[in-house]
């Protein structure tokens, strides 16, 4: 037995791997070569610079045109008409109310004013009748306190001069005095007046009683009269005061009346008086 024999069978196909890898490796060397010789190529390099000589400025970009806006639609007759007549309706609304508020401020204002001056008014009358009850008032109390110092000061005068008098009558002497030859008093007439004197007093007061009281009473009024030298009567009070308070009133306004009362027969006017009144005497 030889032995090839023995070897085992070849593979099929290994001879046509073998020189496939030959062919790949030898392209590859190749390529190698030509990028080395690529790489190293000593061609001389060139550089140039490019100037202008007058500065240029750049043409501007072309833009694309704008495109068309859309054409607005077109109003409707109709509706603008009504539109209109709407707009002039809320304007006429809008003037009405306008003149409404108008009208509104213009009346209160009046009324305000109206209120004021009716105001002003009650002020100034309440101030006017304030300042003339106030002048009356003064006025009233200065007439009184005048009234009141004329009416001292006449009782004044009036007294000074009874004294004067009295003391004048006496300073004459008692020669012509008219009492009794046994009396012990030192005036020179007796201080009583005559009999009549009473009556000629009565008889110039009653006339001036006003009484209008018609009844079967008759009250008696007892009254007292200060008088001056020369009859002035300078004041009068009730001394025993009648049941009627209104005969006692009328006898002293009667009295207050007759302001003098005359002188008795000697001529002399007793400085009090006391008499009494009755309707019917």
């Amino acid at each position: 037995m030889s032995t090839a024999t023995l070897r085992p069978p070849e593979a099929a196909g290994i001879g046509r791997g073998f020189s496939f890898a030959l062919v790949a490796h030898g392209l590859l060397v190749l390529a190698l070569s030509y990028g080395v010789s690529w790489r190293s190529d000593s061609s001389p390099a060139f550089e140039a610079e490019l100037w202008s000589s007058v500065p240029q400025v750049a043409a501007p970009r072309e833009e694309a045109p704008p495109e068309p806006e859309p054409e607005a639609p077109r109003p409707d007759p109709k509706a603008q008409q009504r539109a209109a007549e709407e707009e002039a309706a809320q304007q006429r609304e809008a003037e009405i109310a306008i003149a409404k508020e108008k009208k509104r401020k213009e009346e209160k204002a009046k009324q305000e004013r109206e209120a004021k001056a009716a105001k002003d008014k009650a002020e100034k009358e309440k101030a006017d009748k304030a300042a003339k009850e106030k002048a009356a008032k003064d006025k009233a109390a200065k007439d009184a306190k005048e009234a009141k110092e004329t009416k001292e000061t006449k009782e004044a005068d009036a007294r000074r001069e009874a004294m004067r008098q009295e003391q004048l009558r006496r300073i004459q002497g008692l020669a012509g005095a008219t009492g009794a030859p046994g009396s012990s008093g030192n005036a020179l007439q007796n201080a009583a007046p005559s009999a009549g004197y009473a009556g000629r007093i009565k008889a110039k007061i009653r006339p001036l009683i006003i009484y209008s009281e018609d009844s079967a009473a008759n009250p008696t009024a007892e009254v007292q009269v200060t008088l001056s030298p020369d009859g002035l009567i300078l004041g009068t009070k009730v001394l025993k005061a009648s049941p009627d308070a209104d005969w006692d009133r009328a006898v002293l306004r009667a009295i207050e009346k007759a302001e003098r009362l005359p002188r008795d027969v000697d001529g002399r006017v007793p400085p009090v008086i006391v008499m009494s009144f009755k309707p019917r005497e």
